[in-house]
């Protein structure tokens, strides 16, 4: 009956359309609701009380460098497990979450590339990637770029964002804390400028080694930055800390760091210091260049092979 469909059709329950996943973001700190696209455009930074989200490795390189400058080097390597090391997970398990997480295969990512006119050697750390802990693996690619910079004679930028040594490596991991600031003292003999960025947390044996061995110190507002955290600070010496201890701007004002720059300057004040160094800037050569300098070397080298013969004749 006809009354009877219209009633089955009133009482049937409709299906809704659900909000898309990562249409809309919370910030932490005032708690606002923020479309995610318009964060994003806005550098992830909140428009109503400029908190900085975390930015992964990939969106830090894609923030500060020139699109398609970036060359990665020693993407390949991967993390073992020297101790056989399990607790509530085994290690090798933990790091292929980690991979399949974040599309790394560390927790940090090295290589060369321009900023701006510039070109540099880069590293830039992923939290995401277990906390962005320092492993031996982490260890060799940090002093593989810095070997790099000092062979290339280029200016070096490391953007930390870590818990600190990886534990799951015991004594290896923290080793690479003697290993890294060894490379860093080889460069420092080429006077050229070591740029380490600090951005929210740098914590642990990152910051106990090469993070805090930079000519320029810079950190993102509001950034965590200490080696153990306030917690276990105010557990151990059992004291009230000061309110903001251990951010960016504490730090500043206490004399540990050059300056706190928001994150939308971060890049142009990277210029300005290269400048003040008086770094040279990158000579790009066009495909046309490349062609007219290629015939030029085949041209020299029949006109020397002629004149050769001439002579030995």
């Amino acid at each position: 009956m006809a009354w009877k469909r219209s009633v089955e059709y009133i009482l049937k329950p409709k299906k809704r359309k659900g909000i898309p996943e990562g249409l809309w973001s919370k910030c932490p700190a005032c708690s606002r609701i923020l479309y995610t696209e318009q964060l994003l455009k806005n550098l992830k930074v909140c428009p109503k009380c400029d908190y900085h989200f975390r930015l992964s490795a990939k969106e830090r390189l894609a923030q500060l460098l020139e699109e398609d400058t970036f060359e990665e080097m020693d993407a390949n390597l991967e993390s073992v497990d020297p101790l056989k090391f399990e607790d509530s997970q085994k290690y090798p398990q933990r790091v292929r979450e980690a991979q399949e997480k974040t599309g790394l295969k560390e927790a940090v990512v090295t290589g060369e590339g321009k900023i701006g006119e510039y070109k540099a050697a880069v590293g830039f750390f992923d939290f995401p990637f277990l906390g962005g802990s320092m492993a031996s693996v982490v260890g060799e690619k940090i002093c593989r770029l810095i070997e790099k910079a000092t062979e290339k004679e280029l200016p070096l930028v490391i953007v930390s964002a870590s818990g600190g040594a990886r534990m799951q490596e015991g004594i290896l991991s923290l080793m690479q804390m003697a290993k890294t600031s060894a490379a860093l003292s080889f460069y420092s003999k080429k006077a050229l400028p070591y740029i380490s960025i600090l951005t929210d947390p740098t914590t642990g044996g990152v910051s106990a080694s090469f993070a805090f061995l930079a000519d320029i110190i810079i950190a993102e507002p509001g950034a965590l930055i200490g080696f153990a955290g306030p917690r276990v600070i105010e557990q151990t010496v059992r004291q009230k800390l000061p309110e903001k201890f251990q951010k960016a701007e504490f730090l500043l004002e206490h004399g540990m760091m050059d300056m706190v720059i928001h994150r939308k300057n971060l890049k142009i004040t990277l210029l300005k210091i290269f400048k003040l160094f008086k770094i040279k800037p990158a000579v790009s050569v066009t495909k046309d260049e490349a062609e007219r300098g290629n015939s030029s070397s085949v041209i020299m080298d029949k006109t020397t092979s002629k004149s050769g013969n001439a002579n030995g004749k």
